[in-house]
């Protein structure tokens, strides 16, 4: 049976789905759970610029878990699946959870336009 949705469900969805790819691989909160997988180092580049360069860590499942976490491409992919699967089938649980990561999406957002223009 396929699974349709609205429009506004779509969009809270790719909104949570955005904020909660961001926590994962990029926000400071969860660097603990990244830290057994990769290594992240600044460095500073021949012009005088500053790079953070990540190298990922170990071999087998333990680099395969890097590579992914690596990727915000990846991760964004498993976050979706993880939030449209938890939707269809646990969505009282799960519609709370995407309304908040979908609000604070759309916060997040909106605070880089005001920081631009400020």
């Amino acid at each position: 049976m396929m699974m349709m949705i609205s429009w506004f469900t779509f969009v809270l969805l790719s909104f949570a789905s955005f904020r909660l790819t961001r926590l994962v691989v990029y926000d400071k909160i969860t660097a603990f759970l990244r830290a057994p997988f990769l290594e992240r180092e600044i460095v500073s580049l021949e012009d005088g610029s500053m790079e953070e360069q990540i190298t990922i860590k170990g071999k087998g499942i333990r680099y395969g878990i890097g590579s992914l976490l690596s990727c915000y491409w990846c991760v964004g992919i498993w976050t979706a699946a993880i939030l449209c699967i938890g939707l269809y089938f646990f969505n009282p649980i799960f519609m709370p959870i995407v309304i908040i990561l979908a609000v604070a999406g759309v916060a997040a957002i909106i605070e880089t336009i005001v920081s631009y223009f400020l």
